[in-house]
């Protein structure tokens, strides 16, 4: 009997501890964080706050793969190592700058996996800076050897959420892209949107298109055997060391590289305290009234589409060189530029909107230097691009935000969207032993590698 008395007192008493930590967590709950439950229900079909959580890292099976490239651990680590390993720069045009390059030179993640400057410089650079902005041509090299991007490399991060590659997303052979194969000729990508998605097929065209050289000899000099073993052991040994196996491990790794540690992911797993009222203000904002959503959407905050908003381009400034001037015009219509529809002319891929606050630049052009300009640029009705009126957006000039509703918006973007832990996904050292992200001897000497 006295038993019964104490489990009926035991259960009693998690009852109320229950009642009571419940009307603490309702109590916590305020009219503003009512409202952003409500509009992310509106914009989410139903689903809510989970429709926005990234996953972590090493949840493998929560994160969007191509069924043709299945993440697993050895895969990620030989990516992580790839994407940052200098050695891999192993066919220059010009023989000094061997080895001095990487991907990660134009997404380094002292500017969260954005480039640093302007427009992104592979071989044929000079320097690192802080953050990658410190970044030049090398006066050296002709300019007509040196690897220059036509539009801004756009970040590395949540790119998991996405189906093609580039601004204009020619490269991958699903998603958005079924239904264009009669355009891969012209845009010169048959050879090798082979089926794979862009985050994969990306991984293949940049080791050419950037010279880098990641071959069987590669691998045995710079000890990388065992990672390729490990990571593809299906497949056959004659086949194991390839240029496309490394672009998969690249490709992995990528995958993985979520901005799952910034305020905006805690506060959707249920710490109201993880934003200010000011954030939350801005998130309504965001959710609502500025109509983010309608593009911005999903856990990372981007849809697979293409839209236009007249953004302006690169040019021949100081800080841009367009080296085709001829081709650059195809570069200029965006999607309409790669599926040679007129009503795709003027569009451009949805960015992610995660850790903008270290990106410096916005826009595939490079044309905005902060967030709120970009901001009040959408807010207005003036375009930098006027060839793109007939596709513009509904959104340009539509959301008349006041003075004090941009300041909270852009707070909302420049913090609570921001994962400031990001050296967790860069490994310590590579196994050429190379300074990395860069190896040239201005980057050397500004990261410390001497």
């Amino acid at each position: 009997m006295i038993r019964k008395l104490l489990y009926i007192s035991f259960i009693s008493l998690l009852f109320l501890t229950s009642c009571e930590d419940n009307d603490t967590y309702e109590l916590a709950k305020s009219e503003l964080d009512i409202r952003i439950e409500e509009l992310l229900e509106q914009n989410s079909d139903g689903q809510g706050k989970s429709f926005f959580i990234l996953p972590d890292s090493d949840d493998f099976a929560a994160i969007p793969q191509d069924p043709l490239n299945p993440i697993n651990t050895y895969k990620v680590a030989l990516g992580q190592l790839l994407l940052h390993e200098t050695a891999t720069g192993g066919i220059p045009k010009m023989s000094q700058m061997e080895s001095t390059y990487s991907c990660a030179t134009c997404h380094p993640v002292a500017s969260s996996f954005y480039a640093g400057r302007r427009q992104g410089i592979g071989e044929g650079g000079t320097g690192f800076g802080f953050a990658g902005e410190g970044r030049q041509i090398d006066l050296s090299m002709p300019l007509d050897s040196v690897d220059l991007q036509p539009v801004r490399p756009p970040t590395l991060l949540n790119v998991a959420y996405q189906e093609t590659a580039l601004w204009n997303g020619m490269l991958g052979a699903t998603g958005p892209n079924s239904g264009t194969e009669s355009q891969w000729a012209t845009a010169g990508v048959s050879e090798n949107n082979l089926g794979f998605q862009g985050l994969e097929t990306q991984g293949i065209v940049g080791q050419k298109m950037h010279r880098l050289k990641i071959d069987e000899e590669f691998i045995n000099e710079n000890g990388y055997r065992w990672l390729f073993n490990k990571a593809f052991e299906n497949v056959s040994e004659s086949q194991r060391y390839t240029p496309q196996n490394a672009a998969l491990a690249i490709a992995a790794f990528n995958r993985t590289l979520l901005a799952n540690r910034s305020p905006w992911q805690y506060y959707l797993k249920g710490d109201y305290d993880a934003l200010s009222e000011k954030e939350k203000r801005g998130a309504i904002l965001f959710a609502g009234k500025g109509q983010c959503m309608n593009c911005h959407t999903g856990p990372a905050l981007k849809d697979q589409e293409f839209h236009a908003f007249g953004f302006g381009h690169f040019d021949d400034s100081n800080d841009a060189v367009v080296l085709d001037d001829t081709g650059f015009e195809t570069v200029k219509k965006g999607r309409g530029g790669f599926t040679g529809s007129t009503a795709d002319d003027y569009k451009f891929k949805t960015p992610t909107l995660y850790n903008l606050r270290d990106a410096a630049f916005y826009g595939h052009g490079s044309t905005f230097t902060s967030i709120e300009e970009v901001i009040r640029y959408k807010n207005g009705s003036t375009l930098q691009d006027q060839n793109a009126t007939t596709n513009i957006a509904q959104e340009m000039g539509a959301i008349q935000l006041t003075e004090e509703e941009i300041a909270d918006l852009t707070y909302f973007l420049e913090n609570s969207l921001y994962d400031a832990e990001l050296l967790r996904y860069v490994p310590d050292a590579v196994k050429s032993g190379n300074c990395f992200p860069n190896a040239d001897d201005q980057s050397i000497i500004d990261l410390g590698c001497n």
